[in-house]
């Protein structure tokens, strides 16, 4: 039993500390996260949601503890020897995070330059125009700039790029930030799509309780410089933190719960 947990565990954090100067974010941090789950990371500001992503990805070298992306230790290791893990994830950082002066296209081939140097540019482009469609993007968006895109347009595009090597594990920061509800609620749908149809595993960070509520099967929280409950949004419920109860329970999460009883729950979607 305790192996078949250890292979269906992809993400694996134990200990983590995180600081800057003498402020410390996290102390003590423990978290798994599960193959082929959407994890929803929620925290107050300056709980270190993005900090804890960063960390995984190996954008921030914490002071204490261990992290395993498939069952290989991320810390402390060569540049080179990490290829093949980062070959294996995709990120979509907080607004896209596009390069202004490439068009969507470029900003898309760039990761399977990087671990694919020598490509014929013909099959880059045609790897590009594919992956701009996936993500629901016309096909006339791949030659436009991020300065020619809307803001979702600009995150479906950071999308296509974060799937650009066929990944396994998904990260996304914030995904649905700065989306009107129609545009939100579209890139849940899309995300829970693409999850469904190409096996990712998802870590996601968000604020958007509607979110939370249409595709997370499980839900992390951050508090107290630590993961103080992991659960399905009925477990978090069950617990008496304050600032559990004050989120779930406050008058956006309540028209959360309302907008969620209006339509398919997950699991239901996902058949």
């Amino acid at each position: 039993m305790a192996r078949r947990e250890q292979e269906d565990t992809i993400i694996r954090v134990r200990g983590l500390r995180n600081g800057f100067g003498e402020q410390i974010v996290h102390d003590g941090l423990d978290l798994d996260v599960r193959r082929g789950e959407i994890l929803g990371v929620v925290g107050g500001s300056g709980t270190g949601k993005s900090v804890l992503m960063r960390s995984v990805v190996g954008l921030q070298t914490p002071m204490e503890g261990t992290i395993e992306v498939f069952g290989e230790n991320t810390i402390g290791r060569e540049e080179t020897d990490s290829i093949n893990i980062r070959k294996r994830w995709g990120v979509l950082f907080q607004g896209g995070a596009l390069f202004s002066t490439l068009t969507v296209s470029e900003n898309v081939q760039l990761p399977i330059k990087e671990f694919y140097p020598g490509l014929d540019a013909a099959l880059l482009q045609e790897i590009a125009a594919y992956k701009v469609v996936m993500t629901g993007l016309p096909a006339n968006a791949a030659p436009k700039y991020p300065s020619e895109l809307s803001g979702g347009m600009k995150k479906r595009a950071g999308l296509a790029r974060a799937l650009a090597l066929d990944p396994e594990l998904l990260f996304l920061d914030e995904p649905t930030a700065g989306l009107d509800p129609i545009g939100a609620a579209a890139f849940d749908e899309l995300t829970l799509s693409l999850q469904k149809t190409l096996g990712l595993t998802v870590f996601l960070i968000t604020h958007d309780l509607d979110s939370l509520y249409a595709i997370c099967d499980r839900v992390a929280v951050l508090a107290d410089k630590r993961v103080i409950a992991v659960g399905t949004i009925d477990e978090l419920l069950a617990l008496d933190h304050p600032w559990i109860q004050e989120y779930f329970n406050g008058p956006r999460g309540r028209a959360a719960v309302a907008s969620a009883g209006n339509k398919p729950a997950p699991e239901d979607k996902r058949l």
